[in-house]
């Protein structure tokens, strides 16, 4: 019986990550796709050295994953890859562009050309729902994009499923909500907020500025979210699902929580900083997952809750080690 190989561009993110770990427990060969670069940031995979394949490639160059889907000849290509900081994209939209909308193109022309066999993910977001139509959100809900990234990623989930249905491609979408873990970026309000609550417990800050307060998400946690990923590519036809928790709290929560688990009284640390604030807010996205839940069996297990201690507690384990 032959080993199943994944392909994952992104690797080196926190998704890429968890998907890696994941994907190894199913007995894969794992081969992840990184830009060429004269520094490495393999910080979220360094557990992973030996179990996994690095190979070079780029989502702004066509000819590179041509070659390098020939080379490795995946039956499953995750295409977590992009410029993922919604406001790095209103500085930078047209990048945000060329990797987060046309670099799925590029991906599935790939695809198409190399072996139509494959079975391919993207990974697309709640932010492509930005000023809701609905609440709570599905998959029939209309799309609203808020910011230069959301519409990227419009873009990357319509190809996906013009893809599908011009080629008869295996391509699924999942729109996954706001989802969170210690390796997620301290750009990212959730890990900017626990890092936060860590440093100034460690006598390392005194402040945390923020934006908006009010700015209700659906978190959920990368670990559970990564295996929806995964039975998106194991069922008879592809399809696109909404990966959610249900569940929504404001960053005000988010707060409150974090300091708690840190024994820090909230109101005393938190400023407001209306630089922080987006051109064009989005304040509710709140995912109904039924449809994932019914047709892949998947639920989510770790509760919001959870998900911030968790994220306090490694933070106050990083910080501790630091002289």
């Amino acid at each position: 019986m032959s080993i199943p190989t994944a392909l994952i561009t992104g690797i080196t993110g926190q998704d890429g990550s968890y998907l890696a770990d994941f994907l190894l427990t199913k007995g894969y060969r794992v081969v992840g796709m990184v830009r060429r670069s004269s520094t490495e940031n393999f910080e979220r995979i360094e557990h992973l050295r030996g179990q996994v394949e690095i190979c070079q490639a780029d989502l702004l160059d066509q000819l590179s994953l041509i070659n390098l889907l020939r080379q490795v000849r995946p039956g499953e290509v995750y295409n977590l890859a992009s410029q993922s900081f919604v406001p790095t994209s209103w500085e930078q939209p047209v990048l945000t562009g060329e990797f987060t909308a046309l670099g799925v193109t590029r991906m599935l022309e790939a695809v198409r050309l190399v072996d139509r066999e494959i079975r391919f993910y993207q990974a697309s977001s709640s932010e492509m729902f930005g000023k809701v139509q609905e609440v709570p959100q599905t998959e029939r809900t209309p799309f609203y994009p808020r910011s230069p990234y959301g519409v990227a990623k419009l873009y990357g989930h319509w190809i996906t499923v013009n893809s599908r249905e011009s080629y008869n491609l295996f391509a699924c979408s999942g729109i996954l909500f706001n989802h969170e873990s210690p390796r997620r970026g301290k750009e990212f309000v959730s890990r900017k907020v626990t890092d936060g609550v860590a440093r100034i417990k460690r006598g390392l800050a005194d402040q945390l500025f923020l934006g908006n307060l009010e700015a209700r998400r659906d978190w959920g946690y990368a670990g559970d979210y990564v295996e929806a990923m995964w039975l998106m590519l194991q069922q008879p036809q592809p399809d696109d699902y909404i990966i959610a928790t249900g569940d929504t709290h404001s960053v005000r929560e988010l707060c409150e929580i974090a300091f708690a688990r840190a024994g820090l009284p909230w109101q005393d640390h938190v400023m407001v900083d209306q630089k922080l604030v987006r051109p064009a807010e989005v304040d509710l996205l709140q995912g109904d997952a039924s449809k994932a839940q019914r047709v892949l069996g998947w639920h989510p297990r770790v509760s919001f809750r959870q998900l911030v201690e968790m994220m306090v507690d490694a933070d106050l384990a990083r910080h501790a080690q630091r002289p």
